[in-house]
């Protein structure tokens, strides 16, 4: 059966619920649609269970649920469009596979950039053709012209912390409005006007200060440690005065916090970066410039460039060169090489959106952000390859003496800047080999089926199930397992969500029925969906409408790439929060790919352990082609 126009689904379920004017708020969670109507009365069930993509329709918990399935999300996105409504428990974006440390900090970092890409994107340019303007005398920077302009393309990334405050306090569960409390206060201007004072104190305390204006690590920081703060809070204040002195409370912690602590923190890493590139300098050049050249982007990533920054100045005011600043535009550029070779072998249109526009302010103004978040860092191999750039291009450059002779963003349009000093002719020569060493290890090897999925959307319930597979699920947790049919919820008692079994829970320890893939684990960590090595899809769904509890009492142990064996933990929950907010533990596990697998056996209801075998599957070549 093909699938379903999921465009038709969301207008054809729209139309059944009584129109945008009947809705009041809409999410979803791993398989429906949860929709709070004004008037009940004026949504058609039968009509819309017999849509074409919609398995069954359940009212519970105040909500109108459609169940989807799988392809929920796709219909989620296209249903709130047609209504004209933010749902109010979107899932965020995932697409990237989650792995070891680093891959989660990479993911992360360009999940909390992603919604501010575009806006990057477009003042970068603003940015690359105002500095072209400067360079060819175009346009005077003492003038009004100028400072609107600047101030255009400038804002985003000055205040930068506050526009990463909004999309951190989403990824992280704190609340957007004190996030940018906290990131306003760090860039306020008597605070950026102490970043170079001594003797500072608060409270008695020293405060070692610094610029948070255009950083990018404290805020992120502060904002993980406010949602901590807040979710605590909340559970020890009384209700009555909960609402305006849980942002009063964190704001008096957190904007003291993060300049004590953070600040400290990352100007000693500065500082000592900055103590070991110059011994290099004055020792060995040609190290120093292929550290400094492969570096400096992973610096700007965790915001200590900035120790380096006042090295180049001084440099500057006392020598009147800064050999500092030589491998620098080699960095900058090869990275902008690497996403110009994405752009031409990618498949995203969305991602060679960013590539182009992101190139062309790289390679003009030096403002390499919104292809590092947006292009190279996410797909990992061009950052890594642009960074292998940097560092032989930097090397070269190092060699030749190159230093500039005034402080300037390095770009293309910049490096008149470093007429005079050194060897500009190596200079160039650095800089073109590392963008063709950028360049061209990204086109042959930098873009793969692994890391170019912006525009593939995951594989579901169709995905294909080797044939002759045969399979034991086993039961993902102890207690009593009972028939799918006296699960206490239509949608999957009905069994249109698949065959399996319900297990009434003894304890908080779930573990995965299959060895396999983590497919989908859904934020709140309620609901898990594993493909085993023979293809079978399951999905594990702790409680009946738990996904109200918004994450409270669940503490997932695995997250979407994941790979698990059969009787790994995959989360754990607390079951006396789940009877005390009101709701059904029971565990279910069902077989969403059902109806492209053979047989499909339940054991007899009684006590189970986890491990023991619950389900049995079979499939054939001919059901699987029939």
């Amino acid at each position: 059966m093909a699938k379903p126009d999921y465009q038709q689904v969301a207008e054809q379920v729209l139309s059944g619920v009584g129109g945008k004017e009947n809705i009041s708020s809409a999410t979803h969670c791993i398989t429906r649609l949860r929709l709070k109507l004004k008037d009940t009365g004026k949504a058609d069930k039968t009509k819309i269970e017999s849509i074409n993509g919609v398995l069954s329709v359940v009212e519970a918990g105040g909500q109108f649920q459609v169940v989807i399935g799988d392809d929920v999300p796709e219909v989620y996105e296209r249903f709130t469009k047609a209504a004209g409504i933010a749902g109010d428990g979107e899932v965020p974006p995932d697409d990237e596979e989650k792995g070891n440390l680093l891959n989660r900090f990479i993911q992360l970092i360009s999940s909390i950039f992603l919604p501010i890409l575009w806006t990057l994107a477009g003042v970068s340019l603003i940015k690359a053709f105002l500095a072209m303007a400067v360079q060819l005398n175009w346009i005077d920077t003492a003038g009004s012209n100028y400072a609107i302009l600047n101030a255009a393309s400038d804002a985003v990334f000055y205040f930068l912390p506050i526009f990463l405050a909004v999309t951190a306090a989403e990824r992280f569960k704190a609340n957007q409005f004190t996030a940018m409390a906290i990131a306003g206060a760090l860039v306020y201007p008597s605070i950026v006007a102490l970043s170079d004072a001594s003797g500072v104190t608060f409270l008695g305390i020293p405060v070692v200060m610094m610029s948070y204006t255009s950083s990018v690590i404290p805020i992120l920081f502060a904002v993980w440690i406010q949602g901590h703060l807040e979710r605590w809070v909340q559970k020890v204040l009384p209700s009555m005065i909960r609402n305006f002195t849980t942002p009063l409370l964190v704001t008096l912690v957190m904007v003291p916090l993060a300049l004590i602590v953070v600040g400290p923190i990352t100007t000693l890493l500065a500082d000592g970066i900055s103590s070991g590139v110059q011994f290099l300098f004055v020792h060995a050049p040609w190290a120093a410039g292929a550290v400094v050249g492969g570096f400096w982007q992973v610096l700007v990533i965790f915001g200590l460039h900035w120790g380096l920054v006042p090295v180049m100045i001084n440099d500057l005011a006392t020598l009147g060169y800064s050999l500092l600043a030589g491998p620098i535009p080699a960095a900058v550029l090869a990275q902008a090489a690497a996403a110009i070779a994405v752009a031409i072998r990618t498949k995203s249109k969305a991602r060679r959106g960013v590539a182009i526009p992101g190139a062309v302010s790289g390679i003009l103004a030096g403002v390499t952000e919104p292809i590092i978040y947006g292009v190279n860092l996410p797909m990992r191999r061009p950052f890594y390859f642009g960074v292998a750039g940097g560092a032989i291009g930097g090397m070269i450059a190092a060699i030749g003496g190159a230093a500039n002779s005034t402080f300037v963003v390095p770009s293309l349009l910049s490096l008149p800047a470093y007429l005079g000093q050194g060897s500009f002719a190596t200079l160039v020569i650095g800089i073109l080999v590392g963008m063709a060493v950028a360049f061209f290890l990204t086109l042959f090897f930098g873009v793969t089926k692994d890391n170019d999925k912006v525009d593939e959307a995951p594989v579901a319930a169709d995905a294909i199930v080797e044939p002759g597979a045969n399979a034991a699920l086993v039961s993902p947790v102890n207690g009593q397992l009972i028939a799918l049919a006296d699960v206490q919820d239509k949608a999957f008692a009905s069994g249109v969500l698949g065959s399996g079994v319900g297990v009434i829970p003894s304890d908080g320890a779930i573990v995965s029925p299959v060895t396999g893939t983590v497919i989908t684990a859904f934020p709140t960590g309620h609901a898990y969906g594993i493909r085993s090595e023979e293809g079978i899809e399951v999905l594990i769904h702790i409680g009946i409408d738990t996904v109200s509890m918004k994450g409270d009492g669940f503490t997932p142990q695995v997250a979407k790439g994941d790979h698990v064996s059969a009787g790994d933990p995959i989360a754990s929950v607390d079951l006396k929060k789940v009877t005390a907010a009101g709701f059904d533990p029971t565990v279910i596990m069902v077989v969403t790919n059902s109806k492209k697998l053979g047989s499909i056996d339940a054991s007899t209801p009684g006590q189970v352990t986890v491990g023991v075998p619950v389900l049995s599957v079979s499939t054939s070549k001919e059901q699987l082609v029939g």
